[in-house]
C-alpha cells in the first residue's frame, strides 16, 4: 500500500508541476513581448523626434544662409551699380536700393545650397573641418570677402588681366586663411564655374550687362568673386552646423 500511495501521489502531482511551469513560461513570454513592444515604441518616438529636430535645424540653417546671401548680394550689387560695373535695363530696376529684384533671392538660394553642402560634404568625406571653427573667424572671413568685392570695383589697373590675377591671389589667400580644406577648395571652384556660366547666360540673353567685358560677356575677375563667396558662405554653413559651439584654433 505505501508504494501504491507514493505512486498515486507522484502521478497526481506531475501534471500540476508541468502546468505551473508552462504558465510561468507563458507569463515570461508575454512580459518579454510587452517590454519589446514598449522599447520599440520608445525608439520609434525617439527617432521621430530626432528626425523632426534635424529637419527643423536644417530649415533654420537654410533660412539664415538665405538671408545672409540675399543681404550680401543686395549690398555688393549696389556697389557695382554705383561704380557702373554692371548695367541693368530700366524696366528691371526697382526702388529697393536701385537693384534688380531677382538678384537677392537668387543669390540667397545659392548661398543656402552651398552653405548646406559644405558640412554635408565634410561628413561624407569623413573629414570634419576643425580649422578656425569660431564665429570671430567667420566674421573676419565675411569682412575679407566684402573687401575683395570692393577691390574689384575700386582698384584701377592697366588691364583687366592684372586685376583678375590680383583678385585670384586674394581669393586663394582667403581660402588658405579661413578654410584650407580639400572640400572647401573643390566646392569653391565648382561654385565659381557654375555661377560664372549662369551669369554669362543672363548677360547673353540681355538680362543685364557688364561694362568692358573681357571674358565671354563678363569680367574676367568674376570667377574669383564667386570662389571667395562660396568659401565664405561655406564657413558660415559649417559654423551653423556646429550649433555655434566655439572650437579652439588648430593652425
Amino acid at each position: 500500500m505505501p508504494r501504491l500511495e507514493e505512486h498515486c501521489w507522484s502521478c497526481s502531482c506531475a501534471p500540476r508541476g508541468e502546468s505551473k511551469h508552462s504558465s510561468g513560461a507563458n507569463w515570461l513570454a508575454s512580459k518579454a513581448e510587452e517590454m519589446m513592444s514598449i522599447i520599440t515604441s520608445v525608439l520609434s518616438n525617439a527617432y521621430g523626434s530626432l528626425h523632426d529636430v534635424r529637419t527643423a535645424n536644417l530649415i533654420r540653417r537654410g533660412l539664415v544662409l538665405f538671408t545672409v546671401g540675399a543681404f550680401l548680394a543686395l549690398v555688393l550689387n549696389l556697389l557695382q551699380i554705383q561704380r557702373h560695373v554692371t548695367l541693368f535695363p530700366e524696366e528691371v530696376m526697382t526702388t529697393l536700393f536701385s537693384s534688380a529684384w531677382w538678384i537677392p533671392p537668387c543669390c540667397g538660394t545659392g548661398a543656402a545650397v552651398v552653405g548646406l553642402l559644405y558640412p554635408c560634404l565634410d561628413s561624407h568625406l569623413g573629414e570634419p573641418h576643425k580649422f578656425k571653427r569660431e564665429w570671430a573667424s567667420v566674421m573676419r572671413c565675411i569682412a575679407v570677402f566684402v573687401g575683395i568685392n570692393h577691390a574689384s570695383v575700386k582698384l584701377d589697373f592697366d588691364n583687366n588681366v592684372q586685376l583678375s590675377l590680383t583678385l585670384a591671389a586674394l581669393s586663394l589667400g582667403l581660402w588658405w586663411t579661413f578654410d584650407r580644406s580639400r572640400s572647401g577648395f573643390g566646392l569653391g571652384i565648382t561654385t565659381a564655374v557654375l555661377a560664372t556660366v549662369f551669369t554669362q547666360l543672363l548677360v547673353y540673353n540681355g538680362v543685364y550687362q557688364y561694362t568692358s567685358p573681357d571674358f565671354l560677356y563678363v569680367r574676367s575677375w568674376l570667377p574669383c568673386i564667386f570662389f571667395s563667396g562660396g568659401v565664405t558662405v561655406g564657413n558660415i554653413g559649417r559654423q551653423l552646423a556646429m550649433g555655434g559651439v566655439e572650437k579652439p584654433h588648430m593652425d
